[in-house]
């Protein structure tokens, strides 16, 4: 295992902690908190033991000057003043002479959350493609680093693996939870069910491959199902279609005909909108017809596959969540899961964020706050974010 931030004395340390503060915004508003929450454990450590506590977190994507408006870190900051009940110092930049002085003054337990580490990138990508001169700036304003951003842990950015290079590091205490909790899926208790959705085939392609030898059924929703349905031959309407992965679908389908489980029905509307569908079984859709949802039979089906597994790995809704007519699949079977003596290990933010509004999150055994770095992780790949931590 690698050094964690206990391994470290952090007292009167100024200690960086690269975060993952990437949260869902509307309107300037946090929609969903769960990053934030998750991050609470490793900064508490770290105040709990007199730490100064420089902050860091990259949040949406910068690609022009109006993007740094809405992906401002600030709103973060009065949120994570809220949880914390202690207040968090926003500097609005991400180098310079008033983070430099805001730093040098800090007392022992006091918190700095510096501005959004991705405004770097409006200048040749620095934080994005690891700008070591950056890096090394950064690493000038620490005594340790302490990397506990497991949703970038796949991707080498200045602000994770750049700093690690010249700071003694270590990992926080919720990559920590999320490395032992995901790892049990490489053994896991049998029978060993993968419920997989979202839009593409062609970014769970490793996924598959890696977990469908292990796992005894997957069960299969989501735009994804469609491409499976068209390469068992099925007229998919206007459904989405992943052609990419159109013929990886007929080799594993070939492969492995017992353990994929596809959807007997689906929801379907003639338009992509919020509006209320009719099931209809996969024989039966028209050329204009758009799944959107698993219909009841699926569900029942799916159901009667998790009655007696023992360990579920999740990736992905199963239908269109952001509409409200089109989260009965999803929500279903979440709720289905709570109920069996097994556990489930949710990865990846869209499934997260429907547990979290199905109000289930305290009864699932674990959920993953990584998207692509859950999915490599899965798939065997090294993750960079990792490479200059020792192990203990």
């Amino acid at each position: 295992m690698k050094k964690t931030i206990k391994d470290f004395d952090i007292e009167n340390k100024r200690v960086i902690i690269r975060c993952d503060f990437n949260v869902p915004l509307k309107d300037g508003v946090i929609t969903d908190d769960t990053r934030i929450v998750k991050s609470l454990q490793t900064i508490n450590y770290a105040l709990k033991h007199k730490a100064k506590i420089i902050l860091m977190s990259h949040l949406g994507r910068i690609k022009k000057e109006e993007d740094k408006i809405k992906n401002n870190l600030n709103v973060v900051a009065t949120r994570l003043s809220h949880l914390l009940n202690k207040k968090v110092t926003f500097i609005n930049e991400t180098r310079g002479k008033e983070l430099e002085q805001a730093i040098f003054n800090m007392n022992d337990g006091d918190i700095i959350l510096m501005q959004n580490t991705r405004y770097e990138d409006l200048d040749g990508k620095k934080e994005s493609n690891c700008d070591m001169e950056l890096a090394k700036y950064w690493a000038s304003l620490g005594d340790i680093f302490i990397n506990d951003a497991f949703g970038t842990l796949h991707r080498a950015h200045a602000s994770n693996v750049g700093i690690s290079t010249y700071l003694p590091s270590g990992i926080g205490l919720l990559i920590e939870q999320e490395l032992n909790a995901l790892s049990y899926l490489f053994d896991p208790e049998r029978p060993f069910t993968i419920i997989l959705g979202g839009a593409k085939v062609s970014d769970k392609i490793g996924l598959i491959e890696n977990l469908l030898p292990k796992c005894d059924k997957i069960l299969i929703g989501g735009g994804m199902a469609f491409t499976f349905l068209k390469a068992e031959g099925y007229n998919i309407g206007n459904s989405l279609l992943d052609e990419e992965g159109l013929e990886f679908c007929k080799i594993i389908l070939k492969d492995y005909p017992n353990k994929i489980i596809l959807p007997v029905d689906i929801m379907c509307h003639n338009e992509y909108k919020d509006e209320k569908g009719v099931a209809k079984d996969i024989t039966d859709l028209n050329d204009d017809d758009i799944g959107l949802d698993i219909g009841p039979k699926t569900i029942n089906i799916f159901k009667n596959n998790l009655i007696k597994t023992k360990s579920v790995l999740w990736n992905g809704p199963l239908g269109v969540y952001e509409f409200k007519n089109y989260v009965e699949g999803t929500n279903s079977i979440l709720k289905y899961l709570t109920t069996l003596d097994g556990k489930t290990v949710l990865g990846g933010g869209d499934i997260v964020a429907a547990a979290t509004a199905c109000k289930v999150t305290d009864k699932i055994y674990h959920i993953s706050t990584g998207g692509g770095a859950t999915l490599e992780y899965l798939e065997g790949k090294e993750l960079p974010g990792l490479n200059n931590i020792k192990e203990k």
